[in-house]
């Protein structure tokens, strides 16, 4: 039984692709997280300081790891971000709501990167 041969991406440097899919991802999320603070305050009544403290935690940590994309633990790092953003949905409603916006891409741009480097 043979195997399978892989299937060239056609990309000059697919390692550098994929990780600038995930940094993209990260600093968009970055940026989203920040300029999301007003709104929320304004949409849905209280946002405490828990709530603000964890969305400036998760942007610093999001920035952080966009430039780490190299460590394939920044990849896990990530994930963990995504679930944690998920998690702050107790805090407020509108923070699960963009856990789950922002849980779709990096799942779809982890599904990119096994389709790549796979």
């Amino acid at each position: 039984m043979s195997t399978p041969e892989k299937k060239p991406s056609g990309l000059r440097n697919p390692e550098g692709a994929v990780r600038g899919l995930g940094a993209g991802t990260l600093i968009m999320e970055a940026v989203v997280l920040l300029l999301a603070i007003q709104p929320i305050r304004l949409l849905g009544g209280e946002l405490g300081p828990v709530a603000i403290g964890l969305v400036i935690t998760l942007t610093v940590a999001a920035i952080g790891l966009a430039g780490l994309m190299r460590r394939p633990w920044a990849w896990h790092g990530g994930s963990a971000i995504q679930i944690a953003l998920l998690a702050g949905g107790f805090l407020h409603y509108a923070l699960a709501v963009l856990g789950v916006i922002f849980g779709l891409v990096w799942l779809y741009a982890l599904h990119v990167r096994r389709t790549i480097l796979s």
